[in-house]
C-alpha cells in the first residue's frame, strides 16, 4: 500500500533541540542519493541523470567516496548490498566480503603473533596478516551486472570517480580530520605512503596530510579505476594490479597470493537470502497513531546485521511481557528507555560473538537466532534495575568509523543500501605500488583460539562489521525506507536508535539522524579480551540521564566535538506515494560531510 506525506508528518514528531539539526529533509520524486560526501553524492546524481538505475548510482558512489574518503572506504576493502527491485517487489543480497589468504594456517599466524600455546590473542590491525582479499572490485562489478539498468557501462559509471582522481578534488573538513589522524601510520605501513599524503617539499618525508579546502589529485588510484573499467573483475585481480597487492603484502611477511586473487576474481560475489524481522515499532515506545507493522531487513552473517534484528525482538518480547512500559514520547533517550535498549544490544552482541562468521566453513544459526522463540529466552536475562554481566562468549563491541554507508533510490522505484569499508582509518594502511589505495585490515576481527567458530583459516571470510539495512511494507512489499549507519560495531546500534526515532518516536528522516546516540563496549576484544562495559552518550543527552545509568550499574562517558565521530554516520531515503508519486525523503547525518541529492 506504501506510505503517504501524512502518515510521516501528521504526528508530532521529537524536537531534538539539545542536538538541533540546520539541515532540512530533502525531497524528490525522481530519486535520491544520500551520503557523507558532496561530491560523490554528485557523482550518484550525474549517473542517474544519464538514466542509470539506483544500483549504477551506488556504485559511482562508491568509487567517488574512495576518492574524496580514502581513509574509511576504497577498493582495497569489501562492500555489502541489499537491493530493491520495484519490479518484483523483492529484496535481493549481495556478500562482496574477501577472503583469507589460502596457504595460511592457525598455528603459523599464532605463531607469528607470539602466542604461546593456550595463549589468547589477535591480529592487530596494523598487522599485515589482518589483509584480507579486497572484495569491493568485483563487488562493484558484479552490482552493476546482477541489479544495475544495462543502460550504463562500467567506465561510465566510473567516470566520474575517475575526473575526481585526475583533476583533483577539495579536501573536506572531516576528511581532512581523519586523514591527520592517520598520517603517522600511513607513513610506517609501507614504502609507497606518499600516493596516499599531499607532495609538499617543506613536510617530513615530502608528504602530509591535505588541509580542508587543498586540492588533493590520486592519479594512481583513477588509473586502477580505469583499468577495472576497461577489463573488469580480471584488471583488478589478475595483472599488474594483482601482482603489486600480493608482492607489497609478502614482502611484510603476509600470505596472499595470486592464486587467492585470481580465486576471487573467478567466484565473485556472492548473491544470498536477506535475513528480516517483522515488528510494529509502535508497540514499543511513541504512539500508535499511523503505527504499523513493518519488516526490516538485513545482510545475513558474515556480517552482524542479526545483531539489530535480534535486539529489536528481545525489546518486542520485553515489551509483550511488561518488562519495560511503552515508552512515550517525553521518555525518549531517557534512563529506562535507554537502559532497555543498551541491554538488548547486550544480549545480542553476546551471541553474535560467537555465531557471525563465514556460513560457507561454519553453520550459523540465523533463523534460530530471530526466532521468536529463541528471542523470548534471551529477553529472560533482562533485568529493568540492573546492568547485566552478560558475556556469554565476550562481547565484539569494539567501535570504527572507517566505513561509507550511502542509500539510492532511482524514479523507478529501485532502492539500494550499499555500505563500502576498509574497517580501521586507511584499513591497514599498506598501499600495492601505483595502485593509489591500501589494503583493509578485516582479518583483525578473526579470532586465534582453537575451536571458535569465527577463527582464521585458509580462505574463510571473518566476522564483519558492516551492514546495509532496509524496510518494506508487509501487506503490500512496498518499499518503506532505505537506511543504514556507518561505523564498526556502532552499525546495529544506530540500526535500532535511528529506526526507533523515525517510527516509534515520529522523527522524520533528518530528525531521526539528529538525535543524540549512545554507542557500547568500544574497547577491542580480539586484542585485549577485556571488553568494554562502557556505554558512551552523545552531547545532548543530559548529565541527569547518565547519573541514572551510572546507578543501574553501567559505566558512562559522555562525548563530546570530534569525539562524537564514534556515533556513526547515517542516511535514509523514506517513500511514500503522494497523488499517485512517489516521494522519497532524505536525511543525511550531520556528523558527516555529506547531504541528500535530489535526482534531476
Amino acid at each position: 500500500m506504501g506510505l503517504t506525506c501524512r502518515d510521516i508528518y501528521s504526528v508530532p514528531g521529537l524536537q531534538f533541540a539539545p542536538f538541533a539539526s540546520r539541515r532540512s529533509v530533502v525531497h524528490s520524486t525522481t530519486g535520491m542519493v544520500a551520503c557523507t560526501q558532496p561530491l560523490a553524492a554528485a557523482a550518484g546524481q550525474k549517473i542517474l541523470e544519464q538514466g542509470g538505475n539506483a544500483a549504477d548510482a551506488a556504485v559511482a558512489v562508491a568509487a567517488a567516496l574512495n576518492m574524496t574518503e580514502p581513509s574509511s572506504t576504497g577498493i582495497g576493502g569489501d562492500m555489502f548490498c541489499l537491493f530493491y527491485d520495484a519490479k518484483t517487489k523483492k529484496v535481493s543480497a549481495l556478500n562482496g566480503s574477501g577472503r583469507a589468504a589460502g596457504n595460511l594456517t592457525l598455528d603459523q599466524i599464532r605463531k607469528d603473533m607470539g602466542l604461546a600455546a593456550g595463549e589468547t590473542g589477535g591480529i592487530p590491525m596494523t598487522s599485515v596478516h589482518a589483509v584480507t582479499t579486497p572484495g569491493a572490485a568485483a563487488g562493484w562489478v558484479d552490482t552493476v551486472e546482477k541489479f544495475g539498468s544495462g543502460r550504463l557501462t562500467l567506465e561510465q559509471i566510473l567516470k566520474p570517480a575517475i575526473e575526481l582522481g585526475e583533476n583533483g578534488f577539495p579536501v573536506s573538513e572531516l576528511a581532512s580530520s581523519f586523514w591527520e589522524a592517520c598520517e603517522e601510520p600511513i607513513r610506517n605501513a609501507s614504502p609507497n605512503f606518499r600516493e596516499l599524503l599531499k607532495a609538499d617539499p617543506e613536510a617530513k618525508d615530502g608528504a602530509r596530510f591535505p588541509l580542508p579546502g587543498e586540492i588533493f589529485k590520486n592519479p594512481n588510484l583513477a588509473q586502477t579505476f580505469r583499468t577495472l573499467a576497461t577489463e573488469g573483475k580480471d584488471g583488478f585481480y589478475k595483472g599488474r594490479i594483482a601482482e603489486e597487492i600480493v608482492k607489497v603484502v609478502k614482502d611484510l611477511g603476509g600470505y596472499l597470493s595470486l592464486d587467492d586473487l585470481k580465486y576471487h576474481a573467478e567466484t565473485g560475489s556472492q548473491g544470498v537470502e536477506p535475513i528480516s524481522l517483522k515488528i510494529n515499532p509502535s508497540e514499543i515506545a511513541g504512539s500508535s497513531i499511523n503505527g504499523g507493522e513493518i519488516e526490516i531487513w538485513e545482510h545475513p552473517p558474515n556480517g552482524q546485521g542479526i545483531v539489530a534484528l535480534m535486539a529489536l525482538g528481545i525489546l518486542k518480547e520485553l515489551s509483550r511481557t511488561s518488562k519495560i512500559p511503552h515508552f512515550t514520547k517525553e521518555q525518549h533517550n531517557s534512563v529506562p528507555y535507554l537502559h532497555a535498549v543498551i541491554e538488548s544490544l547486550r544480549i545480542a552482541f553476546a551471541d553474535a560473538a560467537w555465531w557471525v562468521t563465514d556460513p560457507d566453513v561454519e553453520k550459523v544459526p540465523s533463523q534460530g537466532l530471530i526466532s521468536p522463540a529463541y528471542l523470548a529466552e534471551r529477553a529472560k536475562l533482562f533485568d529493568p534495575n540492573k546492568a547485566s554481566g552478560i558475556v556469554d562468549h565476550g562481547s565484539p563491541a569494539h567501535n570504527h568509523c572507517d566505513t561509507v554507508y550511502f542509500a539510492v533510490t532511482d524514479k523507478e522505484g529501485n532502492g539500494i543500501s550499499f555500505i563500502n569499508s576498509l574497517y580501521g582509518g586507511f584499513g591497514t594502511c599498506i598501499v600495492p605500488k601505483g595502485c593509489g589505495f591500501p589494503l583493509q585490515n578485516r582479518a583483525s576481527n578473526f579470532s586465534l583460539t582453537p575451536g571458535h567458530p569465527n577463527v582464521i583459516a585458509p580462505r574463510k571470510r571473518p566476522y564483519h562489521t558492516i551492514i546495509p539495512a532496509m524496510i518494506t511494507n508487509p501487506e503490500d512489499n512496498s518499499l518503506h525506507t532505505v537506511y543504514g549507519v556507518m561505523g564498526g560495531f556502532m552499525q546495529p546500534q544506530g540500526h535500532v536508535q535511528v529506526l526507533l526515532n523515525m517510527l516509534a518516536f515520529k522523527g522524520t528522516p533528518q530528525s531521526a539522524l539528529d538525535a543524540p546516540r549512545f554507542c557500547i563496549g568500544a574497547g577491542h576484544p580480539r586484542s585485549s579480551h577485556a571488553v568494554d562495559r562502557t556505554v558512551y552518550l552523545e552531547e545532548g543527552i543530559g548529565e541527569s540521564v547518565a547519573e541514572g545509568l551510572r546507578q543501574l550499574g553501567h559505566q558512562v562517558k559522555i562525548l563530546r566535538g570530534f569525539e562524537r565521530a564514534m556515533f556513526g554516520r547515517g542516511q535514509v531515503i523514506r517513500c511514500h506515494v503522494e497523488d499517485g508519486q512517489m516521494v522519497y525523503s532524505a536525511g543525511s547525518d550531520l556528523r558527516g560531510d555529506g547531504a541528500a541529492f535530489p535526482a534531476v
